[in-house]
């Protein structure tokens, strides 16, 4: 059996540890940040304490068996409500999921230190944190950007604006990430409308440029390709 100060620091060091990929969570304006990925780290670490040391007085009794890892694998099962909380679905588009599983990885680092794997602990914690902000702008530059789109239209004056724009596009009008129209140069009955795609899979690319192709304002259509 571990003293209480043993106890009380191994509390304290989830909480640091939980604080650390909350953090990150939060400076990004997540619903679930900074506190609840500390209250989360030391409510496992708590948990693991009481599965491994809080039934010693019971153990000398006889026909009485422990198993310290059933306490551990509710932790695991049970995380799951607090990132479905944190996932989020805007037309066809899932965002949270990263949160979610950050808020599952920091049970895993409370169930840690509650174990006294003080090591793996905070190894888990500095790899969580490279993965959360180190890996996102290599994400962004070789991954996201590529997926990216622009179309150009030529339509009647006017006659195309952005709600007109989400109105056609249904389901994918999520997928626009810019919306740019101007005067044409060569024609002042018409507008030169820019738009850009982000994170559209080529079945979809084709189903938008379809929808755009059936407008009856558009006069002419250009697509331009990946953007880079």
């Amino acid at each position: 059996m571990i003293n209480n100060w043993e106890i009380i620091a191994r509390l304290v060091m989830a909480a640091l540890l939980g604080s650390v990929i909350g953090f990150e969570r939060e400076r990004l304006s997540w619903a679930a940040g900074l506190r609840t990925h500390m209250l989360v780290c030391v409510g496992s670490a708590l948990i693991m304490i009481v599965s491994a040391f809080g039934f010693a007085d019971v153990l000398n009794s006889d026909h009485v068996v422990l198993d310290p890892s059933r306490m551990a694998a509710q932790v695991v099962s049970g995380i799951g409500f607090l990132g479905a909380g944190s996932i989020l679905l805007r037309g066809e588009i899932v965002r949270g999921l990263t949160t979610a599983a950050s808020l599952w990885s920091v049970a895993a680092i409370g169930l840690a230190v509650g174990g006294g794997l003080y090591t793996a602990s905070i190894a888990a914690t500095v790899i969580i944190l490279i993965i959360l902000a180190g890996i996102k702008p290599l994400e962004r530059r070789f991954i996201t950007f590529r997926q990216r789109r622009r179309i150009s239209l030529l339509v009647d004056r006017g006659a195309l604006t952005f709600h007109s724009l989400h109105d056609a596009l249904g389901v994918s009008s999520p997928r626009v990430k810019q919306f740019v129209v101007q005067q044409s140069d060569d024609s002042p009955e018409l507008d030169e409308v820019m738009i850009v795609l982000s994170r559209v899979s080529s079945p979809e690319y084709a189903s938008i440029c379809e929808a755009l192709k059936k407008l009856q304002v558009v006069r002419e259509f250009r697509e331009d390709g990946p953007q880079s």
